[in-house]
């Protein structure tokens, strides 16, 4: 039998098939399988527990995503009330003050001023 790579998922298309023909050897009077894992009670409980694996999986994507969507608001609400900080400490201490390098921003007098630039002498 071929080497079969088991790390990656099964589309869904191949689970419904399989799933199809298991109904379909439930159907069959007479099928007794060789090898005891081909049997249909043990291939039930496999597709049962798979199904219960499936379901648990989609509700732990539905919390993780309400979990991701709860951090995201409350990042952009600390966000938010940081910049009215900001701003809050601008206007009662002035743009130059001590304060407002404090809190993580440039005053005023410390930022580099433009500077002109120098025309360059075009060859006639």
């Amino acid at each position: 039998m071929a080497t079969v790579d088991t790390s990656k998922r099964l589309r869904n298309s191949i689970i419904q098939d399989d799933i199809k023909a298991l109904q379909g050897a439930k159907g069959l009077p007479n099928y007794t399988p060789f090898r005891s894992e081909a049997r249909t009670d043990l291939l039930s409980d496999l597709e049962s527990k798979m199904r219960f694996a499936q379901e648990a999986e989609l509700q732990a994507k539905a919390q993780y995503q309400a979990a991701q969507n709860t951090a995201q608001e409350l990042e952009w609400k600390f966000h938010n009330a940081i910049l009215v900080l900001k701003q809050s400490v601008i206007a009662q201490y002035g743009d130059d003050g001590n304060e407002v390098e404090a809190i993580g921003l440039q005053k005023k007098s410390d930022r580099k001023r433009p500077q002109r630039k120098a025309k360059l002498a075009q060859p006639a």
